[in-house]
């Protein structure tokens, strides 16, 4: 049985993940926006809870979307093995041996 050799390539890019960044990136300002709106409304400890519990809520489904992505993007390609070969050049000369004279 033959032992072969794989090289993991990851092809992950910016342009993969950039849709989900804005996602994320709504998803703060509005739970921001929330909290400000709750802060108006004399109830800052109901403003923190949103803020924390939008947040918190998020994370797993962005997480999960970020390792999705990524697993999606490895692949696994088989390394051929090198063949043998004879690594020493023979180097041309145009002189000849010395000899004992």
């Amino acid at each position: 049985m033959d032992k072969k050799n794989y090289r993991m390539i990851c092809t992950l890019t910016f342009g993969d993940i950039y849709g989900q960044v804005i996602v994320w990136l709504v998803v703060i300002f509005i739970s921001l926006a929330s909290a400000l709106a709750l802060m108006g409304a004399s109830r800052p400890i109901y403003a923190l809870a949103t803020v924390g519990l939008i947040l918190v809520l998020s994370l797993p489904f962005l997480l999960f979307a970020f390792v999705t992505t990524l697993l999606n993007h490895i692949e696994l390609a088989v390394v051929e093995p090198a063949k043998e070969t004879n690594t020493r050049t023979r180097q041309v000369s145009s002189q000849k041996p010395a000899t004992a004279g």
